[in-house]
């Protein structure tokens, strides 16, 4: 069974019930309902429609849960079982549910997280995962914010900056995670950039696509992760690079400059270098400097280490370090790598050691095991 194609239909399946006028909390339950079912029967009797029977599945379960609380209620709920003509069965409301979503009532963390849940098709375990807490906590953080948007319609504008946040979440965990998103988190923001001016949502496009050129080559045998510098770009995607570039010059032209502008026109820069030794570093610099003064993140300055680094030398890299939390997620990595450039071999061994040890992801830890171990053996 095509697990994948439940995914892509969630959305719209939901859309159609809420549609018809079932609240989205009670639509979401409906439609887990119906997908429990579709995992059951589908592989012994598949559907001729999979939309379809999952749109009269969930619907039906819709009824029965709605029939259940008016009797746990003591009221008659009056309703039919049969789909109100025009059900917008063929009607795309993926793009509409992610604003409702992203609703003001909610935070950005619970927009987010609902979000992956209700229209990304992750499951509550891999968006604890991703946020760190323990599955339970997440549970009830998208059962609150289900809760939140009863008695919200598709046509209530949500939040565009937390629908960007969302979109990028959802093609991140596709780019990295177990389950395959990006291409869905593309082709949504497409739709997006198609219906708005602002700029900011060409610059996610142009910097999802100047990612996503240079997925085949991210990995190497077994899963294995491949730095930048060591990637083979004779397999990156050269039409996704070319189509990255020009939207991302169309809406640096607009001169309304946002954080996803400044990334893609970094990882612009990396497409555009034929190899690492050719990489416009100093280039780099000065955009994660723009970067930096929009976002304040410290992400963005430990990155920006990196690049100052290969710009202006190690030592220098290493005083732009100092002034990072250590806490920062990798930061004891990117310290083992600019000593190491350094040549403080001793040192540089040591911290990537440090660094495997606090690897959250199994090709993060390997890699900086190896780098490790190489050093080591070249102490010997």
């Amino acid at each position: 069974m095509n697990e994948s194609l439940l995914r892509e239909l969630v959305p719209s399946v939901i859309g159609v019930l809420v549609h018809r006028g079932a609240d989205f909390a009670s639509a979401e339950d409906a439609v887990q309902e119906a997908l429990i079912r579709a995992l059951q029967t589908w592989p012994d009797d598949p559907p001729r429609n999979e939309k379809a029977w999952l749109v009269s599945v969930a619907w039906h379960r819709f009824i029965d849960l709605a029939r259940a609380d008016s009797a746990r209620r003591g009221r008659e709920l009056v309703v039919d079982a049969e789909p109100p003509p025009g059900s917008a069965s063929e009607v795309d409301d993926t793009l509409a549910l992610y604003f409702l979503c992203a609703h003001p009532t909610l935070s950005s963390s619970s927009a987010a997280a609902l979000t992956l849940r209700a229209v990304g098709g992750l499951t509550t375990r891999q968006i604890a995962a991703a946020y760190l807490v323990p599955e339970a906590t997440m549970a009830q953080r998208i059962s609150r914010a289900k809760r939140k948007l009863n008695g919200l319609s598709l046509d209530q504008p949500g939040d565009l900056s937390t629908v960007l946040r969302v979109l990028y979440l959802v093609f991140n965990e596709g780019y990295t995670g177990d389950v395959d998103l990006a291409a869905e988190a593309i082709r949504l923001a497409r739709q997006l950039a198609s219906a708005t001016d602002e700029p900011e949502v060409s610059g996610l496009l142009a910097l999802m696509l100047l990612h996503h050129a240079r997925r085949v080559s991210r990995t190497g045998p077994g899963g294995r992760l491949v730095p930048l510098a060591d990637q083979d770009r004779t397999r990156w995607d050269t039409t996704l690079i070319a189509e990255g570039v020009d939207i991302l010059q169309t809406a640096l032209a607009r001169d309304r400059l946002g954080e996803y502008q400044a990334q893609a026109a970094i990882a612009a820069l990396h497409a555009d270098a034929p190899t690492a030794a050719d990489t416009d570093w100093v280039q780099i610099v000065e955009w994660y400097d723009e970067l930096l003064g929009l976002t304040g993140s410290p992400v963005v300055r430990l990155n920006r280490a990196v690049a100052v680094g290969e710009a202006d030398g190690p030592q220098a890299g290493l005083a732009a370090l100092a002034g990072v939390d250590p806490g920062v997620p990798r930061h004891t990595a990117v310290a083992a790598y600019l000593h190491e450039r350094a040549g403080d071999t001793e040192r540089a061994a040591a911290l990537y050691a440090e660094a495997a040890h606090a690897a959250t992801s199994v090709p993060e830890r390997d890699h900086l095991t190896r780098e490790a171990a190489r050093l080591r053996q070249s102490l010997l």
